[in-house]
């Protein structure tokens, strides 16, 4: 699923749903209401569109991985996951409970996202998992996710092997028509397939420490790499 899909179906869900507020499963400190939008000639229009388009993904996607799951859905029905036993004992920003990465990778990617959150700030994590095979929400306390973190999960449950919970702050400063365009490129079916799914692993985690290095600007994250 795309985001623009993902963002129209939480969209639908927001305007249809009967309860009021929502949470955003991965940070207690997000809240946000369904409230009567201005008219369409208030000058306030605009930036109401904006911000309720920015909730609603960042909903979409928290709600994803609430799941356990992806970002594609699934016509039946998920049971939310929360397994601590499948956490690793000491504390690590991968964890491969699927079994895709060699230990040479994991220690690889390890040491790029640590050189990452140490020259950025930002906290890159990654989940690689066969649902129903994940610890699901015990990631959120594990890791301590806030703001300023990259919850990515690679599961080829539903084809797409490249999943994404973004943080608020991350939103801000790289553009949403990244992570659909990064998914695209090294998280469809027939790359994962011929590469295999530790290829898509590396590849987006370089392509996402890439961008997240550029300056911020109205270009930055233009490219995959």
């Amino acid at each position: 699923m795309s985001f623009r899909a993902a963002e129209t179906e939480a969209m639908a869900f927001l305007l249809h749903s009967s309860a009021p507020t929502f949470h955003k499963p991965l940070n207690n400190s997000h809240f946000f209401s369904l409230k009567t939008p201005p008219t369409s000639n208030s000058p306030n229009f605009g930036k109401w569109v904006s911000d309720f388009r920015s909730k609603s993904l960042r909903f979409a996607l928290s709600g994803a991985l609430a799941l356990g799951l992806s970002l594609t859905g699934s016509a039946d029905a998920k049971v939310g996951v929360n397994k601590l036993e499948l956490l690793p004992k000491e504390f690590s920003p991968v964890i491969d409970v699927a079994g895709f990465l060699s230990a040479g990778q994991e220690s690889r990617l390890i040491q790029e996202i640590t050189n990452l959150e140490k020259d950025t700030g930002f906290k890159l994590r990654v989940l690689a998992q066969n649902y129903p095979d994940t610890p699901g929400l015990a990631v959120k306390d594990f890791w301590q996710v806030d703001d300023r973190t990259i919850v990515f999960v690679a599961d080829p449950t539903f084809g797409n092997i490249l999943n994404f919970n973004v943080g608020s702050s991350v939103d801000l400063d790289i553009p949403r028509s990244f992570w659909s365009r990064l998914a695209g490129k090294y998280g469809n079916i027939f790359y994962w397939k011929e590469k295999g799914e530790d290829a898509s692993v590396e590849a987006a985690v370089m392509a996402i420490s890439s961008c997240l290095r550029e300056p911020v600007g109205q270009n930055n994250c233009s490219d995959i790499k």
